[in-house]
């Protein structure tokens, strides 16, 4: 898949001397000291990543980590000290600023912490106003901004004054007004921070609802990590102006890149981030459903391993149940040698998909006589979870 934007070696120093800094930097200089030679700061060092259409990528690191400059970089409202920023395979670094403007009003939106709104002007006005200085005739940027407004659900606000809305829904005119030109990248740089926690949590489902009516490529600023999580495809984990680490939450969680990503994830809840496929364990003992295998040789595989269950698939690995030494036994003792393995499955085990979260599998794992087994969407056994196995995942998280 073509990313959908491209960030190749990106690098941004505030200062009048950014070539004196640039050198020192290529010559395996800190920031630090870049700093204390030239006084010339450091804002982003050579990043590099590639944002993939229709997933919401959050950018997210202590203040000061670059993560503000960096998106502001990738509409240029900051322009980058060196490196290629590429959005749909269009280098916007070489871009004359008439081109840089159309790229704005088409492309690309921005959806900034504070609301912005403009007191003097009425709902709709606000949402349409980047509408208006593209140039676009009033009846055609009253209709968008209305369609805008339907979408996050203020509909029926259009002739207010933001005087006279809640601060979660000033927030939703600045979020209609990013999306009245229809953009197909979204940059929100920390856009839910000034909202109360229940209005903070509205947003990010109004922002989810969004994203599932139509797709576009996101790009969220954030410090929180509940947040991240919460509405992110991927993370970009930034750490004195370097990205330091990109992946999936589970991925970063299970494998972090350094002891700053690993702080991150410390004491995050691990049951909202994992699925039942992240803790499931391959080791199990497997026996092959077909007509050459019976309860003798699936007893002796589990005595060998000295192991208690075996967990039953066919020839395609789609799972077909659970044996243990007492039921194989028990159906070799009543069918005097031609027992099978259906006569040994232990009843009442179902297996759980491997994207049911974490937190959804405990009562299961609890209630299970064995180790809880887990399939994919097509049915073959992934592996198994063990209450030990839950309990250690669940240590990880402290």
């Amino acid at each position: 898949m073509t990313a959908k934007i491209a960030v190749k070696g990106v690098t941004k120093i505030f200062g009048n001397q950014p070539r004196q800094a640039m050198t020192l930097l290529k010559a395996g200089r800190s920031k630090d000291e870049v700093f204390k030679q030239t006084g010339q700061t450091v804002g982003v060092l050579d990043a590099s990543f590639d944002i993939q259409p229709g997933e919401i990528f959050v950018v997210m690191g202590l203040s000061g980590s670059g993560k503000s400059t960096l998106v502001r970089m990738l509409n240029r409202l900051i322009d980058p000290t060196a490196g290629e920023i590429l959005v749909d395979g269009r280098d916007i670094t070489r871009l004359s600023a008439r081109d840089l403007m159309d790229l704005r009003r088409r492309d690309l939106s921005m959806v900034f912490q504070s609301f912005a709104l403009m007191p003097h002007l009425r709902v709709w006005q606000n949402a349409a106003f980047g509408l208006e200085i593209a140039g676009v005739d009033l009846a055609a940027r009253r209709d968008k901004a209305q369609q805008a407004l339907e979408a996050v659900g203020l509909g029926a606000y259009a002739e207010s004054w933001p005087r006279e809305l809640s601060g979660g829904m000033q927030q939703r005119v600045g979020l209609a007004r990013a999306l009245a030109n229809e953009p197909s990248v979204l940059l929100m740089d920390e856009a839910f921070s000034a909202l109360d926690p229940l209005i903070r949590a509205e947003m990010q489902d109004e922002l989810l609802r969004l994203q599932a009516e139509r797709q576009r490529t996101i790009v969220f600023i954030s410090h929180d990590l509940d947040e991240a999580i919460r509405i992110g495809d991927r993370l970009a984990i930034m750490e004195g102006g370097q990205v330091v680490q990109v992946g999936r939450p589970d991925e970063i969680l299970k494998n972090p890149a350094n002891d700053y990503v690993r702080s991150f994830f410390r004491n995050i809840d691990v049951t909202k981030v994992l699925t039942a496929g992240d803790i499931a364990r391959r080791d199990q003992v497997t026996v092959v459903r077909h007509t050459g295998e019976g309860p003798r040789a699936a007893l002796r595989q589990l005595r060998e391993r000295d192991r208690e269950f075996a967990y039953v698939h066919d020839g395609r690995r789609r799972f077909q149940g659970v044996v243990s030494t007492d039921t194989l036994l028990a159906a070799i003792e009543r069918s005097n040698g031609s027992a099978t393995i259906d006569q040994a499955l232990l009843p009442g085990i179902e297996a759980v998909p491997s994207n049911l979260p974490m937190e959804e599998v405990r009562q299961r794992v609890a209630a299970s006589p064995c180790p809880l087994p887990v399939i994919d969407a097509g049915g073959a056994f992934l592996g198994a979870i063990s209450k030990t196995a839950y309990l250690e995942t669940l240590g990880r998280g402290a």
